[in-house]
């Protein structure tokens, strides 16, 4: 039985530095061409009308490496908010992750990206940075003691639902497909409350050469035919 396009897609940009290795190129130009591939995933997104796009920008572990990144990513940002498709799709971006702790410029960006964009409702671009999915269920661990502690929650409600609703990513679907690009065949910590049931497609491509060729392959073998 043929499935429906699925409402919520996940997907790391893994493999950057490693790309710049092989082709001589330095960090930040990989950066650069990085978010250009980015900005087409979002074209794709909105062609192939699929909700829910979450993707994992940069990880915790890696925010001392944060430099390279950073004007790439500042200009990226810059450009969200007054991008035709973001608005006249009515497209919605989040920040899931510690992104409060990256530099002042960064914060100052991603804030003005999310009030320009936080009315919009049609789809939606997750973009997880300075993200850790341990972090996150030991911080949506912490709000539920609380909450017991303060007398807002009887320790015999605490369930699954209830874990969920406190986590970074407490409004979103759970992905039905997750892509994770780079050369390691493991998902580490990318949404890891969420990724139970998930389709994990593994294709051997470094982000910098991820299309959406290459994006309607994972999704034909990993989910179904578009």
């Amino acid at each position: 039985m043929k499935k429906a396009i699925p409402k919520h897609i996940a997907i790391t940009m893994s493999g950057i530095r490693q790309w710049a290795e092989q082709h001589g190129r330095k960090e930040e130009e990989a950066y650069r061409v990085s978010f250009n591939v980015l900005n087409e995933l979002i074209k794709t997104q909105v062609k192939l009308n699929i909700p829910i796009i979450s993707v994992l920008v940069m990880a915790e572990k890696d925010t001392e490496e944060f430099s390279p990144m950073s004007d790439a990513f500042l200009d990226f940002l810059n450009g969200l908010k007054s991008d035709p498709l973001i608005l006249n799709n009515k497209m919605k971006v989040v920040f899931i992750g510690k992104w409060y702790d990256l530099p002042g410029r960064i914060v100052e960006a991603i804030r003005t990206v999310i009030e320009t964009t936080k009315n919009h409702d049609t789809f939606f671009l997750n973009l997880c940075i300075n993200y850790d999915g341990h972090e996150e269920i030991v911080d949506a661990t912490k709000l539920v003691v609380r909450k017991i502690l303060a007398g807002k929650l009887d320790v015999e409600s605490v369930n699954k639902d209830r874990i969920k609703e406190n986590l970074y990513s407490s409004y979103l679907l759970r992905p039905e497909l997750i892509i994770k690009t780079g050369m390691k065949q493991r998902l580490g910590t990318f949404l890891l409350w969420d990724a139970a049931y998930a389709e994990i497609m593994f294709p051997k491509i470094l982000w910098p050469d991820f299309n959406e060729a290459e994006f309607r392959r994972c999704f034909t073998e990993g989910y179904q035919k578009l």
